[in-house]
């Protein structure tokens, strides 16, 4: 049987660049690992630095371009399909859009360093119409240094890599096992999360039909659009009348909600994930009616109801 440390060495620029284009298109597949053992095989003289660090950020631009280009296409639509697709919390990517609203260009530069981050901000770039020049040589720095620390610290610590190595050698082909046993574990936990949180989030939803009858019928609810200031800069849409107030301040803005109307929550993330967020937190203030609004603004406005547009501040 063939032995992996040698299969290792023996493909290891492929493997790279797989791992890596793996991890920017969003599967939970961590590439800094495997940055590092090929940073201690070329210390070795095993595999070429220069190789490594080439593929490595080709390898981040054919991901980071596909977001890109998707959020250029879609606009904000596509943080739908990421918050679908990653197995971190949905909080994590509204966490995400408030940082590259914050810091800008430096999202792109110094994301791959921060958790969440890296997938988030190339989509947002391209839906928020940042220069196709611009974001190639943001994000080609960005994916320059970030590698070239993984890479610089293998080589740095290339003997000590070198003896786990030597140790595992004879395992054989375990290694691989191991090492498989291990990704499915980490996948697991991140999807046992990703679920605890949205069974924590476990509320009764109202309807977009029950929210219209409501308004109709002289009720008078306090809509509150809980979208990232950065999410309703790129869609202008509103349900009308709806006070924005971001989840970040929702306590301190919370005197300005009535304690006995009935208040409901919109945003525009899958499960309706920061609704209830919302929703929650208001009931440990002790608000009784409070409810997230289900399938959010995209509901209400496929359902035919009038839609507000207004110009971010």
């Amino acid at each position: 049987m063939t032995d992996p440390l040698a299969l290792i060495t023996r493909h290891g620029v492929l493997l790279v660049f797989t791992n890596v284009l793996l991890e920017q298109v969003g599967l939970p597949i961590p590439a800094v690992p495997t940055l590092i053992l090929a940073g201690a095989l070329a210390a070795d003289g095993q595999m070429s630095v220069v190789a490594l660090l080439a593929v490595a950020v080709i390898a981040c631009l054919i991901g980071d371009l596909a977001w890109y280009f998707a959020g250029r296409l879609y606009g904000v639509r596509i943080l739908r399909l990421l918050c679908k697709v990653s197995l971190s919390q949905d909080s994590c990517v509204r966490e995400a859009e408030g940082r590259f609203l914050k810091w800008g260009s430096l999202t792109i530069l110094l994301g791959k360093f921060l958790p969440g981050i890296s997938t988030v901000a190339p989509p947002l770039a391209g839906a928020m119409k940042m220069g196709l020049p611009r974001f190639l040589l943001l994000d080609g720095l960005g994916s320059l240094v970030w590698s070239g620390a993984a890479v610089g610290a293998g080589v740095a610590f290339h003997r000590q890599i070198t003896q786990v190595l030597d140790a595992l050698e004879n395992l054989g082909a375990m290694v691989l096992w191991v090492v498989a046993a291990a990704l499915v574990g980490f996948i697991a936990y991140k999807w046992w999360r990703r679920h605890a949180f949205l069974k924590a989030l476990s509320l009764a939803r109202i309807s977009v039909g029950d929210l219209r009858k409501l308004i109709d019928d002289g009720n008078h609810p306090v809509v509150v659009d809980v979208r990232s200031a950065a999410v309703r800069k790129l869609d202008g849409r509103f349900i009308p009348g709806a006070l924005a107030i971001e989840l970040d301040t929702l306590d301190a803005r919370s005197a300005e909600l009535p304690v006995e109307s009935e208040i409901i929550f919109y945003c525009s993330c899958p499960n309706e994930a920061t609704a209830a967020v919302a929703a929650k937190r208001l009931m440990v203030l002790g608000f009784p009616k409070v409810r997230p609004l289900h399938g959010g603004l995209d509901a209400w406005e496929a359902a035919g109801y009038e839609i507000e547009r207004r110009i971010a501040a």
